[in-house]
Order: structure tokens, then C-alpha cells, then sequence
């Protein structure tokens, strides 16, 4: 059994900096490191979607996932870091984020 997780995010609301955004996420130009890295952590499938400048990304994550765990592992993974680095040039917190807190969680409130 697997467990989904759904988050949201703000990018900076300007064209070029969204444009590259884009850019960054296509296949191509994803860094293997970052892809190694979600996948060493227990997501077998992520997605990001975007409409305008939200940012909404669903995780399918094996049923041992730990957040937490991936936060550390993340902490400690120098190309990581550089990666989110790079990535909040785009990003902006959701005014409701918490203190350092990046994608926020989403809750579910409704299924079929």
C-alpha cells in the first residue's frame, strides 16, 4: 500500500523567473542527483502541477515514508541543498507557511 501527499508552494509572481521555473522541472534539464535523491527517499512518484504562479505537487510515497527522515537526508545532501537553493530564486512562501517551512500541506477534504 502506498500514501499520497499533496503540497502547495507560491513562485515569485514574474514571468521570466516562472519561464524558468519551468524550465528547471522539464526532463531534460533535471539534475539526476535531485531525481536520485526522491527516489532514494521512498517517492515512487512525484508530480507538480502549476496555474499562474501556485504550485501544487503530489507525492505517491511507500507506506514507510518519513518526512522527517527525507528533511535530514536532505539537510545532509550538498546537491540538495544547492538545488533548493537555486529553486527558491523562484519560490515564495504561502503567507500561511510556517517559519522556514517551503511546500506547505495540503489537506484532504474530499474523496470519492
Amino acid at each position: 500500500m502506498n500514501k499520497r501527499q499533496c503540497f502547495a508552494l507560491d513562485l515569485k509572481e514574474d514571468p521570466l523567473l516562472i519561464a524558468e521555473y519551468d524550465f528547471w522541472h522539464k526532463s531534460a534539464n533535471g539534475w539526476p542527483e535531485i531525481r536520485k535523491s526522491i527516489i532514494d527517499n521512498k517517492i515512487l512518484d512525484m508530480q507538480i502541477y502549476r496555474t499562474g504562479n501556485r504550485l501544487f505537487m503530489i507525492m505517491e510515497t511507500s507506506i514507510d515514508f518519513n518526512i522527517e527522515e527525507k528533511a535530514v537526508q536532505d539537510a545532509a545532501n550538498p546537491k540538495v541543498q544547492e538545488w533548493e537553493q537555486l529553486m527558491w530564486k523562484f519560490q515564495q512562501p504561502l503567507p500561511w507557511a510556517k517559519e522556514g517551512e517551503k511546500w506547505v500541506s495540503m489537506a484532504l477534504i474530499f474523496q470519492l
